[in-house]
């Protein structure tokens, strides 16, 4: 039913090369590119995409605004929640189960949006 996901960025250039090096885990590439929004997909489902703003101000994080990426496994769960501190994240959930079959790791992105990536089973 998600066609796409944008988050915003105050620093454009910066943010997709996080992008590029974090999703490269999970197969995405850069797919729609514009003017001031690059979008990444695995031409298999939803896209995510990195905007500057619209109305010129300040991108910020959203308060319980949570982005989840789905992994095919917890071994890409480990690897691109290390890319992304690797990239510049900051932690916020190493690697772990919450719950019996639930296996994420939580990060936020250079600009404070928090993204998880999980492996369920």
């Amino acid at each position: 039913m998600i066609g796409y996901v944008t988050i915003g960025t105050n620093d454009f250039e910066k943010s997709k090369k996080f992008y590029d090096a974090v999703l490269a885990g999970l197969g995405g590439k850069r797919t729609m590119t514009m003017e001031r929004m690059q979008g990444y997909g695995s031409g298999k489902g939803p896209m995510l995409a990195v905007c500057l703003p619209y109305d010129g101000k300040a991108a910020t994080g959203g308060n319980g605004t949570m982005v989840a990426l789905a992994a095919p496994s917890r071994e890409t769960v480990d690897k691109v929640y290390a890319d992304a501190l690797a990239h510049g994240a900051k932690d916020e959930g190493a690697p772990g189960l919450r719950g019996d079959t639930f296996y994420g790791a939580y990060f936020r992105d250079p600009d404070g949006n928090k993204l998880c990536v999980f492996k369920v089973g």
